[in-house]
C-alpha cells in the first residue's frame, strides 16, 4: 500500500496558527465577560450575613487580673489563635501574665463567610465583653494581628481608645477590598457604613491571575488619591505601635507600608513608642520574630498596666 504524506506546508501552519489563536482570543473573551459579570453583579449594598458577629474564645489563668491580648488571624480566615497551630506561641503569652483572646472574624461558625465589610463595632463589642471577665484587666487592651489581620488591629486601635498597644505584623497602611470574587467592596465597615477602600483596578487583575499578589497590590496602590483616602490614620493610636514586616514580603508590600506609617507618625507627632522591625524574609518570617514582639510589649504595654 502506497504511503500518502501531508506535508505540514507554510499555508498549513499558518491555518492552524489562526485557528489556535481564535481559540485564545474566544477563551479571553468568555473570560472578561464572566468577570464583567461577577464584578457589576455583586451586591454591594445588602451588609453580608452574619454582619457584626464573631467567634471569640478567651484563654486566662486562675489568680488576680491579668492584661488582655486580642489575637486576630489575617486572610486564611477562621480562628488561629485558638488553634493548635498557635498553641505554642499562645501558651507563651499566657506565661508571661496575659489574658489572651483568640478572634476569629470571618470563615468561622457564627461570623461571615468572607473578609467583606467586616464590622469594626462587632469586633470591639466582643473584646469589650472579654474586657468585663472578672480574671482581665479591662484598662490594659492590646492587640496583635498579622496581615489583614494587621490593617484590622490598626483600624481597631485608631477608632476606639480602650485598645493602648498594637503589634502589626506584616500590615498594610490603608484600608483595602474585600476577599470575595468580586472585589468591589471595602474589606471594613463602620457603625454599617463601609469604610473607604482602595479599589482593585482592571490593571492590577491579570497579576491576579497569575498569583503575583504583590504586583496586584502595587498597582492598586498606584492610585495615591485612593490610598490617601483609605489610610488608616494611625495617628491616633492612643498607645505604643509595632510594625514588624518583610523585605521580600510576596503578598503586598507590608516594608513599604509600615514605611509609610512611621513617617505618618512622625509627621503628625506622635507621642507614643513607635517601632519597625524589618525581617528578611517572606510574608510568612516575621513569626518566627514573637520574642522582639514580647519584649516590645513587656515594656511598653504590660509595665505600663502595673
Amino acid at each position: 500500500m502506497e504511503q500518502v504524506v501531508v506535508s505540514a506546508g507554510p499555508g498549513n501552519r499558518f491555518r492552524i496558527g489562526m485557528w489556535v489563536l481564535g481559540l485564545l482570543l474566544a477563551a479571553v473573551a468568555m473570560l472578561a465577560t464572566y468577570m464583567w459579570w461577577v464584578v457589576y453583579s455583586f451586591d454591594t449594598e445588602t451588609l453580608p450575613p452574619r454582619h457584626g458577629q464573631v467567634d471569640a474564645e478567651l484563654f486566662v489563668r486562675e489568680g488576680g487580673t491579668r492584661p488582655l491580648l486580642v489575637g486576630l488571624g489575617g486572610s486564611e480566615g477562621g480562628n488561629p489563635w485558638a488553634s493548635e497551630r498557635w498553641k505554642e506561641q499562645r501558651e507563651r503569652f499566657l506565661d508571661q501574665g496575659y489574658a489572651l483572646l483568640a478572634l476569629g472574624y470571618f470563615g468561622t461558625p457564627n461570623s461571615p463567610e468572607h473578609l467583606d465589610r467586616i464590622s469594626l463595632d462587632g469586633v470591639h463589642a466582643a473584646i469589650m465583653e472579654a474586657a468585663r471577665d472578672p480574671r482581665v484587666d479591662g484598662r490594659c487592651i492590646a492587640v496583635i494581628g498579622g496581615s489583614r489581620g494587621a490593617e484590622l488591629a490598626l483600624l481597631l486601635a485608631s477608632h476606639y481608645p480602650e485598645i493602648r498597644a498594637v503589634v502589626a505584623i506584616v500590615p498594610g497602611s490603608a484600608v483595602f477590598p474585600a476577599l470575595t470574587d468580586a472585589m468591589t467592596t471595602s474589606g471594613f465597615s463602620l457603625r454599617d457604613q463601609p469604610l473607604p477602600f482602595v479599589p482593585m483596578t482592571w490593571a492590577a487583575t491579570p497579576h491576579l491571575f497569575t498569583g503575583d499578589l504583590r504586583a496586584a497590590f502595587a498597582t492598586m496602590m498606584r492610585d495615591t488619591a485612593a490610598m490617601q483616602r483609605a489610610a488608616i490614620r494611625v495617628e491616633r493610636i492612643d498607645g505604643p505601635v509595632q510594625f514588624v514586616s518583610a523585605a521580600k514580603d510576596e503578598m503586598w508590600p507590608s516594608k513599604e507600608m509600615a514605611d509609610a506609617m512611621m513617617r505618618r507618625l512622625q509627621a503628625h507627632g506622635f507621642r507614643h513608642p513607635a517601632e519597625h522591625v524589618v525581617v528578611p524574609g517572606g510574608h510568612a518570617e516575621p513569626l518566627d520574630e514573637f520574642p522582639k514582639m514580647e519584649a516590645f510589649l513587656e515594656t511598653h504595654f504590660k509595665q505600663a498596666c502595673r
